[in-house]
């Protein structure tokens, strides 16, 4: 049984091989699957701009109504109109929600420390409000008064989208297992582009969240499928998933870049899904996975695909001798336990894979707690939330490219460990710093914690994919990023037991990466191993060295 486990999972490897593992195609499939990836990352985080609060006060009359400050206050400055219309809050700025119910004339010759500002009688801004443009001409916040009491509408559009995103992630998963890959993220994207672009001319804050939600539904599907796809058709998997985890970065600092040319949310947001509808046309032209066609027992399909690819990387004599006999011969086990029926329900039968699903789901959902709660620290680092986009998306990349480092000289197993327990200990470090005296090395601390997990999540998003079957990658793979939805909701919940404890919600950040680093020792190491296509390739799983697999994969190739 073991020798057979060792033989029977080379043999798709074997036929890559045959048609191009690092040829024209992969090349191709990389780029446009990265361009489809780096436009669609930035409607995650859209919120950021799109619903940005300006600075804003209350409209008032002797302020504002330009006939009234004409004829009765012309010889007065628009800071005196300011000072005795709006009271002052506790920093002694112009309060936001609040102003005279009758201008207070008798502040432009008083000294406001010796005025008791209770004796005046204030109010809500029942007129509406003023807003700052200099930054944001138009935002949903201006375009729907969603300040003051209204406040609390906005964070409703992201928790409705990140209900959407977690929702999608269960259906469309699984249904990219049974209809494949490319069918799923062409209708993801049509879904996405109609959504977001309608967004853009929503009446209503009703309508608008309705079609985040919507948008939401594809969202992560979108970001999953193209991942499926470029990796179940090339080697070596380290350096192309590494690529195209990079395409989040450049996402993020594209984003942060139109965000500041196009400040109009509007136009930001018809920029960005424009895009979206050529993609969804050319995404029909794109080759489906062989792999998943040839093990959900459509194997003739899957020969059409590799003959296609063995084409395009100009493999003439491979796409001749691709034979349905061929194929059976080579993938002969694999292709008898694909025509059993798979669903998530062999989960439960299957112990092996059952443990390495539940370890996936907690450290997914530890990464996504460190990474929240570490976003919500970082911006107190400036106002400039364009700027602060930018150097994000400019960290997350260069920590990609140190995970691929690990990945090559630790494995995936070595670097996740050390990655996670140093997003923990920067995090945990960081929470008993003074924020006073050291802000310079907070920021740092920060910074590192932020990179940290941007890396683990890279090479845990390599190994996850490499340590389950093909039968179930994308269905498991929903499972995943719903239990990171979880923690992106659990990191805004911890906040709130600060009222108990300033430290108490920090020292949790910092607790889950470590304990995660633990269910990583439950996981098999997979490097230089060939993807696990089937259940039983899971169950049968043993420690073989790497001498061993080698010697075994030259007997295959000679069969061959």
């Amino acid at each position: 049984m073991g020798e057979t486990s060792c033989a029977v999972p080379m043999g798709f490897e074997e036929l890559l091989d045959h048609v191009g593992a690092r040829g024209r195609f992969q090349i191709l499939q990389l780029v446009f699957l990265y361009i489809i990836s780096m436009i669609s990352y930035p409607h995650v985080l859209l919120e950021n701009f799109t619903a940005a609060t300006p600075e804003h006060r209350c409209w008032v009359h002797v302020l504002d109504n330009h006939t009234v400050a004409h004829n009765h206050t012309a010889t007065l400055s628009q800071q005196d109109l300011l000072r005795i219309s709006i009271p002052l809050d506790s920093n002694l700025r112009p309060e936001k929600c609040r102003r005279f119910v009758q201008p207070q004339w008798q502040l432009l010759h008083l000294n406001k420390t010796l005025w008791n500002a209770s004796e005046a009688d204030t109010e809500p801004c029942v007129d509406g409000w003023v807003y700052d443009k200099s930054s944001f001409p138009s935002t949903i916040v201006t375009e729907w008064d969603l300040v003051c009491e209204h406040q609390s509408s906005k964070s409703i559009v992201q928790v409705v989208f990140m209900t959407g995103s977690l929702l999608g992630s269960l259906i469309f998963g699984c249904l990219s297992d049974r209809f494949g890959r490319k069918t799923i993220l062409t209708w993801c994207l049509l879904l996405m582009a109609i959504s977001d672009t309608c967004a853009a001319f929503a009446p209503t804050f009703f309508v608008y969240c309705s079609l985040r939600f919507l948008a939401g539904l594809s969202i992560m599907t979108v970001l999953a499928n193209t991942f499926n796809l470029i990796l179940e058709w090339t080697r070596p998997l380290s350096q192309t998933m590494t690529a195209m985890q990079t395409s989040h970065s450049t996402g993020q600092m594209l984003l942060g870049g139109l965000a500041y040319f196009l400040p109009n949310w509007v136009t930001l947001q018809l920029v960005l899904s424009i895009p979206l509808w050529v993609f969804c046309v050319f995404s029909r032209m794109a080759v489906e996975s062989a792999r998943w066609l040839i093990f959900s027992n459509q194997v003739e399909k899957g020969l059409e695909e590799l003959r296609r690819v063995a084409h395009i990387n100009r493999k003439k004599n491979a796409g001749e001798t691709l034979t349905i006999e061929f194929v059976k011969s080579s993938l002969q086990e694999e292709f008898d336990e694909a025509q059993k029926k798979t669903s998530i329900f062999q989960l439960l039968h299957a112990p092996r894979l059952r443990m390495i699903t539940c370890c996936l789901c907690f450290i997914r959902m530890a990464l996504a707690i460190a990474f929240y709660g570490l976003i919500l620290n970082l911006q107190h680092l400036g106002r400039n939330i364009f700027l602060f986009q930018i150097l994000f998306g400019l960290v997350t990349l260069t920590s990609r490219f140190v995970a691929y480092l690990l990945l090559n000289y630790l494995g995936c197993r070595g670097s996740q460990i050390l990655l996670l327990f140093l997003t923990g200990l920067s995090i945990l470090v960081n929470t008993f710093l003074s924020s006073e005296t050291q802000q310079t090395l907070r920021v740092i601390l920060a910074t590192l914690g932020i990179g940290a997990d941007t890396a683990g999540l890279t090479a845990y998003s390599i190994h996850s994919l490499k340590v389950t079957p093909t039968v179930l990658r994308s269905t498991i793979g929903g499972i995943r990023i719903l239990f990171g939805r979880v923690g992106a909701v659990m990191a805004p919940l911890f906040m709130t037991l600060a009222v108990y404890s300033p430290r108490l919600p920090w020292i949790l950040y910092g607790a889950f990466p470590i304990l995660s680093a633990i269910a990583v020792f439950y996981l098999p190491e997979t490097s230089n191993r060939p993807l696990p296509n089937t259940i039983q390739d899971v169950e049968n799983n043993t420690n073989i060295s790497r001498k061993v697999k080698k010697e075994d994969t030259t007997v295959k190739i000679t069969q061959f």
